[in-house]
């Protein structure tokens, strides 16, 4: 049994999802960060658990050829990168690795693996940032979050962001110094600035900066304006966003623009998209574009299909394949977000596709109203995965083939199997890194409705000699056994009366089928003076009972 401090020497034979190296010792399993497959060390054993300890190096004995300089002096402290001590192709062979266990480890499923696509940068690659900004001892610090905890590691450079990040943050730390303007305090709920959130075009080369406060005004945001401009001149849209609520969620769903536009824009695959604070839009805009491309490549268009976009947001995955496809239905039900992807669709002049505001469920219900059936669903779920509704909300509409993008394998593997058991076939899966350095990775899978591998032709007939009959004929034949449905007199009387427009008297109608030779008395209520002559009823009324009679096969 191992024990706390204790020092043991081990290979890290293999690499978990969240980054540690993993050594067997005295058959217990030993997660140990920052290490590389390969690497034999002496391991500090710091964490003893039932099935699994924790250690961390004590001393590199013989480095992987995997080991590379991390090359970032917070790399230990901040929480955001896991794997800048391996190589990136070293990393991207985890990454593959990681998709293909999860499916068959959590979904039992064994699809053809696709090379992992590699990100296209590896360093500078991030269109958008988010500092959380605390005080310490007086003092403004941003940065990032350490890792497990919301403690602020002050970093200003990070190689994963362009360089120019870098001068907004200093010079808002600065401004916030100067002007004696609060940090926000997650303990008390007080202070007046949450987050520096800064994103660009990175085709458009324009660049926002958005202040998260705790208020509806920022002290001299004047003087920050005009400060602002003259560290980064390719600043066009200066923006507060309100978020008043104590809890982990950045940001707030009120805006206010303090200098230029309100949105900042970008191209990705040929579409311009207006993007806002609350825009989703991806990180990494040269690996989104290899990713959105696969996903097409995966729904096999032929260019008449109806496509439906799940989850579409502002519409940049659907409205990227609108070439090549007959109509496009994007479906979100944020609806800011599918104004968004309207507008976006008339700027780009895309007149093949319209975005409704529901959930799975209600578009799968609308769909069917106006009788359309999509040929292909495309669904980027957010992490969690989808919900078994919509699932089943997906399953309903049955499209020929579903394409899948998720950016956590575990979830997607669960999602697959669910709809394995809706009847999907997992076919393909691809993993593409749109998050180099980190343990994040993309995953495109396509699913594709089953159908029977034969048809066999079985005759089954039921009997004996001449009476033999095919199962096809069993339904036909029990027809002919079925006992008439009882005729009553209250039958007959509805049925003239509807047809007619008068009533007739159970007398009456007794007396036709009197004179017809008839039985009279298989009313329920049938008395004796019945059996007693009456007066005739009108030519009219016989006419009408004796119709009714026809009607239901008395005669």
């Amino acid at each position: 049994m191992l024990k706390k401090n204790q020092i043991e020497e081990a290979e890290i034979t293999a690499m978990s999802s969240d980054g540690n190296g993993i050594a067997k010792i005295d058959g217990m399993v030993v997660f140990v960060p920052y290490t590389a497959v390969g690497d034999k060390l002496k391991i500090r054993i710091v964490k003893v658990q039932k099935n699994y300890s924790f250690g961390i190096i004590e001393e590199i004995l013989e480095p992987s050829p995997d080991r590379v300089d991390d090359n970032c002096p917070v790399y230990k402290k901040c929480g955001g990168c896991a794997f800048r001590h391996i190589s990136y192709e070293a990393e991207l062979r985890h990454k593959a690795e990681f998709v293909q266990s999860n499916l068959r480890r959590l979904g039992g499923l064994d699809p053809v693996m696709l090379p992992i696509t590699p990100s296209p940068l590896v360093q500078g690659y991030r269109n958008k940032a988010q500092y959380p900004i605390r005080e310490y001892d007086g003092k403004i610090e941003a940065g990032f979050f350490a890792k497990r905890s919301h403690r602020v590691i002050s970093c200003a450079s990070c190689d994963l962001q362009p360089t120019f990040f870098e001068q907004i943050l200093e010079y808002t730390k600065q401004f916030l110094e100067e002007y004696h303007i609060s940090a926000y305090d997650e303990q008390t709920g007080k202070g007046k600035v949450r987050h520096l959130y800064i994103r660009c075009g990175e085709v458009s080369g324009e660049v926002m900066v958005c202040l998260v406060v705790n208020s509806e005004r920022l002290p001299h945001a004047a003087e920050y304006v005009e400060g602002l401009l003259k560290v980064c001149p390719q600043v066009v849209s200066v923006v507060l966003n309100i978020n008043r609520e104590q809890n982990n969620v950045i940001l707030g769903q009120k805006c206010i623009t303090l200098y230029g536009k309100d949105t900042i824009e970008d191209t990705l695959c040929d579409v311009r998209f207006e993007l806002s604070p609350l825009s989703f839009y991806q990180v990494n805009r040269q690996a989104a574009e290899k990713l959105y491309r696969l996903a097409a490549e995966m729904a096999q268009f032929e260019g008449n299909e109806l496509l439906i976009d799940l989850y579409c947001g502002a519409g940049t995955i659907g409205l990227s394949m609108t070439s090549k496809v007959r109509e496009l239905i994007g479906v979100e039900i944020v609806p800011d977000a599918v104004e968004n992807a309207k507008e976006n669709a008339k700027r780009c002049g895309v007149e093949n596709a319209r975005f409704i505001c529901a959930d799975a469920k209600e578009a799968a219900a609308q769909l069917a109203a106006e009788n359309l059936h999509p040929d292909v669903i495309v669904v980027d779920p957010p992490r969690k995965g989808c919900d078994l509704e919509v699932l089943q909300a997906i399953a309903a509409m049955a499209p020929k083939r579903l394409v899948m993008i998720s950016c956590n394998s575990a979830s997607l593997a669960r999602d697959c199997k669910e709809l394995e058991a809706l009847g999907y076939h997992l076919e393909k899966a691809a993993p593409v890194d749109l998050f180099p350095r980190t343990t994040h990775v993309e995953t495109v899978v396509l699913l594709s409705h089953k159908k029977p591998d034969s048809y066999i032709h079985i005759d089954v007939e039921f009997g004996e000699g001449e009476g033999k009959i095919p199962v096809d004929k069993i339904v036909q034949r029990a027809e002919q056994y079925k006992p008439k449905e009882r005729v009553t007199y209250k039958r007959i009387k509805e049925y003239i009366l509807e047809k007619y427009g008068f009533k007739v008297h159970t007398a009456y109608i007794a007396e036709v089928k009197r004179s017809l030779g008839l039985p009279m008395y298989d009313a329920p209520n049938a008395v004796e003076k019945l059996k007693q002559a009456r007066k005739h009823p009108t030519p009219e009324k016989v006419e009408a009972i004796k119709d009714a009679l026809h009607y239901f096969a008395v005669i």
